[in-house]
């Protein structure tokens, strides 16, 4: 008797990266069947990122460094969902300071905001994401308008990173600073908030019910795919254990140690 595979009858994949396709530069074993198996099944997929630094053209370029093709199309990152969604709340030309990186600034301003420098005033969003260039002054610039009557956006609010050196802070770090040095409520754009999810399943064009998101972190990859309404697997090369599963209102659906063992499951 052949028994089916527990991922058999999944016709689409959101996949974060950052803990599951990588560790910083450093590809994670599996890399490349994983996809092979992927564009042999005909399974479309999003990669799909709280990582706002980088643009999706850039993290081409990485997958292709690592021997792996995939379009920008087939790439979402928290940069760009923020930008949606203030293109939603604001007009062109809505002042806006933001602490973040290539990835970040260059999604606002291809929405046609303007960025505020340092120490100018005036800003009705400050939006923090991923800067490995923080400093006092970005810092003191986000928390004087945040107390001028800007609203803080947060592209995710990751407290860790995972990198090949190890763990280290993330964007929920820098967004705690501000919060606590402005006394103002961040609006979160990114992973755990369903909005990039329902993005990403409206790119692949499939049903909801057909679709598994695959992440590292149950706070925000898998919460995310809770709140969404798609099932999820928790795959362990990342920053979460199944340690912390027994303390938790929420599972994922699927458990798995390495994208060996993903791959296993749709070959």
């Amino acid at each position: 008797m052949v028994t089916e595979k527990p991922l058999a009858g999944v016709r689409g994949m959101i996949v974060d990266m950052d803990g599951v396709l990588w560790h910083g530069e450093a590809a994670l074993s599996g890399l490349t069947d994983f996809f092979r198996v992927l564009r042999e099944r005909s399974i479309p997929f999003i990669l799909m990122t709280n990582n706002s630094s980088k643009k999706p053209d850039e993290y081409v370029a990485k997958l292709e460094r690592m021997g792996v093709r995939v379009s920008a199309e087939e790439i979402l990152t928290c940069a760009e969902a923020t930008a949606q969604y203030l293109a939603t709340s604001a007009p062109e030309g809505t002042r806006v300071f933001v602490i973040g990186e290539e990835g970040l600034i260059h999604a606002i301003t291809h929405r046609k905001f303007t960025l505020l420098a340092a120490y100018e005033s005036g800003a009705q969003f400050v939006v923090c994401g991923m800067d490995s260039g923080i400093s006092w002054d970005k810092l003191a610039t986000a928390t004087i308008n945040l107390r001028g009557g800007a609203k803080l956006v947060g592209t995710n609010p990751d407290a860790a990173f995972p990198t090949e050196r190890g763990i280290v802070h993330g964007n929920g770090a820098i967004l705690a600073a501000l919060q606590t040095a402005s006394g103002v409520t961040p609006v979160i754009v990114g992973k755990p908030e369903p909005y990039m999810y329902r993005e990403a399943i409206s790119r692949l064009g499939i049903d909801s019910n057909e679709i598994v998101a695959v992440g590292d972190r149950l706070e925000t990859d898998i919460l995310g795919a809770v709140r969404a309404g798609i099932r999820s697997l928790l795959i362990l090369s990342g920053v979460s254990t199944t340690d912390e599963l027994a303390a938790l209102d929420y599972q994922p659906t699927w458990v798995m140690k390495d994208l060996s063992e993903l791959t296993d499951a749709i070959a």
